[in-house]
């Protein structure tokens, strides 16, 4: 099985980083989070780009794309710390019926997903809220409390909901495959956050200049780098992995996103700790983009069940399987 992107996958990637380099950035998230400016790229723009709808079919004014098409784009969103997240609009596209569908796709429907644990991702500024209750999944409106911000790109709320209407009786299934999607989704922006917050460390390591050798050449540098590279690498398998299997493999689908997620959390959180250690004194500082990829990591790892519950899963399917 080959797990590496062919030429159209890339053209696609290209794309998706033209883009969301232009229109988001570490210094947007900085803003946001200094002064309260608005998440770049933001929802009007990222539907009216495609991406956001790239897994609604054709049919409801989407582009009948898979789920490895928006993972392919969601790395490059990771990249530059852009919001809302693809994640929201992945496990909508799974949620809801045609006709709420088109108008998730040309933007008339700001929507976000409410889990019971924790806050919502993309509370802020979402008009209907869906939810699964007593096996149901439901959609409606609802009121939303925001949170201090630690990273402001994720808009994250406590949701009440009021009034709703159920579009499904018996949606438990659905309820988790979307879940499986959208962790597949959140791994893949962790994969772009990683790569890119290594990216940084590594530049910094090339110039920074100690007793006349660029700190890069002391094997003490060297192996801190490397080892995050290994387990970035490693996350890229587990990501592609994941989205191969919610398009064509669903009984991996579980397994693999379970193992996705839990990876991503933890490489992310290693990636910009040892960049943060690797840059010394200046990575600390308010000035440094490092920090800003230390918060996504601290809020992502909570976000769709926490990176524990995500391995103790892992665990159990594959002792499951072991044992058939």
């Amino acid at each position: 099985m080959n797990f590496d992107l062919d030429d159209e996958h890339r053209a696609l990637a290209a794309a998706a980083r033209t883009f969301l380099s232009g229109s988001a950035s570490p210094a947007a998230s900085r803003a946001a989070l200094a002064d309260g400016a608005g998440i770049k790229p933001g929802r009007a723009e990222l539907v009216k780009s495609g991406f956001a709808a790239i897994t609604i079919p054709e049919a409801a004014g989407g582009g009948g794309g898979s789920v490895l098409d928006l993972a392919v784009v969601a790395e490059q969103a990771g990249r530059v710390l852009a919001g809302p997240s693809l994640v929201t609009f992945a496990r909508a596209a799974v949620l809801f019926d045609d006709e709420r569908l088109a108008a998730l796709a040309d933007g008339s429907l700001a929507v976000a997903v409410v889990d019971d644990s924790g806050p919502v991702l993309d509370a802020i500024g979402a008009e209907e809220f869906l939810a699964l209750r007593d096996g149901a999944l439901v959609c409606g409106p609802g009121t939303v409390t925001a949170r201090e911000p630690i990273d402001p790109t994720r808009g994250l709320g406590d949701v009440d909901l009021g009034e709703t209407t159920v579009l499904a009786p018996d949606a438990t299934a659905r309820w988790q495959r979307a879940e499986r999607v959208g962790r597949t989704i959140l791994a893949a922006e962790g994969l772009g956050a990683a790569s890119r917050v290594l990216e940084i460390g590594v530049e910094y390591a090339k110039q920074r200049q100690t007793f006349g050798r660029a700190i890069g050449s002391y094997q003490a540098v060297k192996h801190l780098l490397v080892d995050v590279y290994v387990e970035v690498e490693q996350l890229r398998s587990l990501v592609w992995w994941a989205a191969w299997a919610a398009d064509r493999a669903p009984d991996e689908l579980p397994l693999a996103a379970a193992a996705a997620k839990a990876a991503a959390a933890s490489t992310l959180e290693h990636a910009a700790e040892t960049v943060i250690q690797v840059h010394g004194g200046i990575g600390f500082t308010w000035e440094h983009d490092a920090h800003l990829y230390w918060r996504r990591a601290k809020v992502d790892r909570f976000l769709l069940g926490d990176d524990v519950a995500a391995y103790d899963e892992v665990a159990r399917l594959a002792m499951a399987e072991a044992t058939r």
